[in-house]
């Protein structure tokens, strides 16, 4: 009887070990496709896992049209006549640091397309990190076998 409990208990601990991982591909430049796959999606997601006694590790690579999400001005970027992103803007960080904290989602910006775009590092929320590229950024998330989950 004592060897079922044991092994009923370790198979238990070895389920709440269980890692699922996901990169998402973030190139949408759409307010309302972002709020419900980003702000929405993914803590929705993160949660069923961590109810499931589980744990689900993100990643989101951005890119495409949405770097607009994550500058701390817009006025002083190339998306500075996007009025649904200015509009956002107040609650945006905050919503989005608490992702990064809160849910422990890793955010990675393509420095090409941040260069292109002529983005500043200090115009960059701090919460997010830098990639060479997307393209680098996705390869080496999906060889650590990360999910690829694309959001355009």
């Amino acid at each position: 009887m004592k060897k079922i409990v044991l092994l009923v208990l370790l198979v238990g601990l070895l389920q709440a070990n269980e890692v699922y991982k996901v990169v998402y591909d973030l190139t949408t430049d759409n307010m309302k496709t972002f709020e419900q796959k980003v702000l929405g999606g993914i803590p929705f997601t993160k949660d069923h896992y961590q109810g499931d006694s589980k744990e689900l590790e993100a990643v989101v690579i951005i890119h495409g049209g949405a770097y607009k999400f994550f500058l701390n001005d817009v006025s002083k970027s190339t998306f500075k006549n996007e009025q649904d992103v200015i509009n956002a803007q107040p609650n945006l960080k905050t919503r989005l640091k608490k992702l990064a904290d809160t849910y422990n989602i890793t955010f990675l910006m393509c420095n090409v397309g941040a260069t292109k775009h002529k983005l500043k590092r200090e115009n960059i929320y701090s919460f997010v990190k830098m990639t060479p590229s997307a393209v680098i950024g996705l390869i080496n998330m999906q060889n650590k076998g990360y999910a690829y989950i694309p959001i355009d």
